[in-house]
């Protein structure tokens, strides 16, 4: 790997480490290309490059995976939780929560509480993921 490949992915990695930490807040690419210390667009196609999804799109799947542990670890109502892990409309919330998880959000805390594992293997086990996605839906969905 050169020198400026590696330069680029650490730009990416801190742009992404913000957006972990800070996925509640709202989060612009203006701010978040100013973390990687790159143009706007030169962000969104980089930061592509280097994980395979776009930066708006691995935010919805943060808050999305933050929403999967709190509605199945916690009684709060579904709208509560959809503001605090940073959305700003339920509507909104569940469309992006049923189409990252394959289910509403009502359906998914009918599954019950988590499994009594560690958390790190709870939360990579349950993180959605565009690959798992197309694992279990049938061919020419």
């Amino acid at each position: 790997m050169g020198a400026a490949t590696e330069d680029q992915n650490r730009r990416m990695l801190r742009a992404r480490d913000v957006m972990d930490r800070q996925y509640a807040e709202e989060l612009d690419i203006p701010s978040l290309a100013s973390v990687a210390l790159v143009s706007e667009s030169h962000f969104i196609r980089s930061f592509r490059a280097v994980f395979g999804e776009t930066p708006h799109r691995y935010l919805q799947r943060r808050r999305v995976e933050r929403a999967m542990f709190l509605l199945r670890s916690t009684a709060r109502p579904v709208t509560e939780i959809c503001f605090e892990v940073g959305f700003s409309s339920l509507g909104t919330f569940s469309r992006t929560f049923s189409a990252i998880v394959g289910e509403s959000p009502s359906a998914y805390r009918r599954r019950g509480p988590l499994p009594a594992v560690p958390s790190c293997f709870a939360m990579r086990w349950a993180r959605p993921s565009e690959h798992r996605q197309s694992e279990t839906k049938p061919a020419g969905s």
